[in-house]
């Protein structure tokens, strides 16, 4: 018996259960979305008449522009929380993992307890607006949650509470990372401490930017979970994203077919994302870089 064999025997059933459970459901959907299947699935093909039906479909835009709102904020206040609250933990300060430790508790947890959280705390009738009145402020008013125009910020703030302890973890390494005799020249030289972040620290901090950048934009092209424990789509459709409708159209509205359809292209982002770096880093590995 050959060394490798025994490795290649032990791995082979994890293996088999990717390519049938992962990969093979993947070409699967594909084809369905080239179906006409409604409420169960039909093998007859037929084109791209799904994909027609679903960029015409007013719900399927309402999606992607309440995606391209919440990606978008959620992205950059991510990031910027996250590279803040590095720096400020980065400066010695005492009980350091202490804070590190609070900062990254709430990825410990799932999105729906994350979500079911803040929907009883942005509740009007439960949460901080009915504890400020309580206080005998009887003018506070915070009903983001149930407005059509406010609820996406609402999903924004949840999710950045999530991820942001993560996002600071990441800068966090890549600050201890830093060359230090580079900052301490600078010191020598006179720079100001915001001129030495800005000039020569956070340029440094390029890897770590374009890698919270990758994690953040295919969690936000794939939420599901946080949106439907927070507001569960609503009110209306102001919080639906491209998760939600894949859900309602697939398993709801039953149009397999478009629902299919939109679930191959939320892959689609998730690679135009993720691909690019994961070759990126590859080839660095094989550089020895």
């Amino acid at each position: 018996m050959k060394a490798g064999f025994l490795p290649k025997l032990l791995i082979s059933p994890s293996a088999l259960l990717v390519a049938v459970c992962v990969y093979g459901y993947i070409m699967f959907t594909v084809y369905l979305s080239l179906t006409p299947s409604t409420i169960m699935p039909v093998l007859d093909y037929e084109g791209t008449a799904a994909y027609k039906r679903l960029l015409n479909l007013e719900n399927w835009q309402v999606a992607l522009s309440n995606a391209g709102t919440f990606a978008g904020l959620f992205i950059v206040i991510a990031m910027a929380l996250g590279l803040g609250l590095a720096i400020l933990i980065d400066q010695k300060i005492r009980a350091e993992s202490l804070y590190r430790s609070i900062f990254l508790y709430p990825m410990a947890l799932s999105l729906i307890v994350t979500g079911t959280a803040w929907k009883w705390l942005l509740d009007p009738g439960v949460g901080l607006e009915h504890t400020m009145r309580d206080l005998g402020w009887e003018s506070f008013s915070f009903g983001w949650i149930k407005d059509s125009e406010m609820a996406i910020y609402c999903v924004v703030i949840a999710a950045v509470w999530q991820t942001a302890g993560f996002v600071m973890a990441m800068f966090l390494a890549g600050l201890r990372g830093v060359d230090s005799e580079q900052v301490n020249a600078a010191r020598v030289d006179g720079a100001r401490t915001w001129q030495i972040y800005l000039r020569i620290i956070i340029p440094q901090l390029g890897p770590v930017f374009v890698s919270a950048f990758v994690i953040l934009a295919h969690m936000a092209i794939k939420s599901y979970d946080l949106v439907v424990a927070l507001t569960n789509g609503g009110p209306g459709r102001s919080t639906w994203l491209p998760s939600v409708f894949m859900y309602q159209y697939t398993f709801t509205r039953n149009e397999m077919a478009v629902g299919a359809a939109s679930a191959v292209l939320m892959l689609v982002a998730v690679g135009i994302v993720v691909l690019p770096y994961l070759f990126a880093e590859m080839r660095k590995a094989k550089h020895g870089q």
